[in-house]
């Protein structure tokens, strides 16, 4: 007897993806496997596994992904100091790609035909997940059912789980949920009175930070140690990625941390307001940058800024796997293995304050730095110096 054909669904067990899964049943012949991505977010594997079984789905795949995500994903890029159009420091962004690359993998490990994915006609993350399945796996079909099939809104959405007896999740309000992704690195915030840029954002929306006007009035310390460029320890102490990742974000969320809200230009010409919060990584970005200060030479800080924006761009766009980003990474990775040292930082109500910079690197004199008279830096070529870029005014 001939096999069923398959296809493979990014599943998280909530209202869209229930949706989709009862949807890609009723319009293909075809078994579906559902795959759930552990990046970091909140994630509840008996409900997720109860969910696909009453649609009758046996294969169910949970994968943690969250080291992997940090240390290859996370890390890389904030080595590049990406941040997008200024505030947005990528958090949905750099999840996508590991999702797809790990969701072609079971593909092709049970030989499905196809693979799908709940990412909305106007957003950005069909074209993120997209480029990821073409580049790990151009032959294998992509099916995307908010571009095809005949729901158009949130309400036809809600009429259909009805239709189909599949549970409606409430906010706290009791009202129908707001769009949201979480991941280790970050949570998104987007839709209902928040796409109206005039209204500003609920208290209870957010999720993993306090207000800063409700954080301790004591300030909190804490220490990140670099090798080679990566965070590897908090206070001296060596910790997994993901570990210390998530007890940055516990820390700086407790203190008021990494909350922004914005409207940003999406990839496909659509502008959007959002509200996103980043505790953990806004630390690590401020210390990073505060240990490179003390390492690295002005040329080389300076090339990296400029390549940043472009590096960010990319990252946003889906281009994760493109030659050109491989090509900044090489650039932005060229003096890593200078990188070493550990920042201490001040959180305090919403802010972050760099204490101290401690490193064994050469970049940073204090010898030449010094308002003291000293024979380390030889003053009499300043006027050569100045006299040259004179001349390059006029050039």
């Amino acid at each position: 007897m001939k096999s069923k054909k398959k296809i493979v669904l990014a599943y998280s067990g909530g209202l869209d993806t229930s949706i989709i899964l009862k949807w890609l049943q009723e319009n293909y012949d075809a078994e579906v496997i559902c795959y759930t991505a552990d990046v970091g977010q909140e994630i509840n594997r008996k409900k997720i596994i109860s969910n696909a079984k009453k649609f009758g789905v046996t294969k169910i795949i949970i994968k943690d992904l969250k080291n992997v995500f940090v240390k290859d994903y996370i890390y890389p890029m904030i080595r590049g100091h990406a941040i997008y159009e200024g505030v947005y420091l990528l958090g949905t962004s750099i999840a996508r790609p590991l999702i797809a690359k790990d969701q072609i993998r079971v593909a092709k490990k049970f030989k499905a035909f196809a693979v799908s994915h709940g990412a909305t006609g106007k957003g950005n993350d069909q074209v993120r997940f997209e480029l990821g399945y073409h580049y790990f796996g151009p032959k294998i079909k992509v099916i995307a059912p908010w571009r095809i099939w005949k729901l158009k809104s949130r309400t036809d959405l809600i009429n259909y789980a009805k239709k189909h007896n599949i549970a409606i999740p409430k906010d706290k309000k009791g009202a129908s949920p707001f769009s949201v992704d979480d991941n280790l690195f970050h949570t998104s915030t987007e839709g209902k009175l928040l796409e109206n840029p005039k209204n500003f954002a609920p208290e209870f929306i957010f999720q993993r930070s306090v207000s800063p006007e409700k954080a301790p009035n004591k300030a909190s310390f804490v220490t990140i140690n670099f090798k080679n460029g990566d965070p590897f320890g908090i206070n001296g102490k060596k910790i997994t990625p993901a570990k210390l990742l998530d007890k940055l974000n516990q820390l700086a969320g407790k203190n008021g941390i990494g909350r922004v809200d914005l409207v940003e230009n999406r990839f496909i010409g659509i502008k959007s307001r959002g509200v996103y919060e980043t505790p953990g990584g806004t630390l690590l970005m401020h210390a990073h940058r505060a240990i490179e200060s003390v390492t690295l030479d002005k040329d080389t800080m300076h090339k990296k800024d400029l390549i940043m924006p472009r590096y960010a761009e990319l990252i946003y766009n889906g281009y994760w796997y493109s030659k050109e980003r491989f090509k900044l990474q090489k650039i932005v990775d060229l003096s890593k293995n200078k990188v070493n040292g550990s920042v201490k930082l001040k959180l305090y109500k919403g802010n972050v304050t760099i204490i101290s910079r401690q490193t064994k690197s050469a970049a940073y004199s204090m010898k030449k730095v010094s308002f003291e008279e000293n024979k380390t830096f030889n003053k009499t070529n300043v006027e050569r110096f100045i006299n040259f870029h004179k001349k390059k005014l006029r050039s």
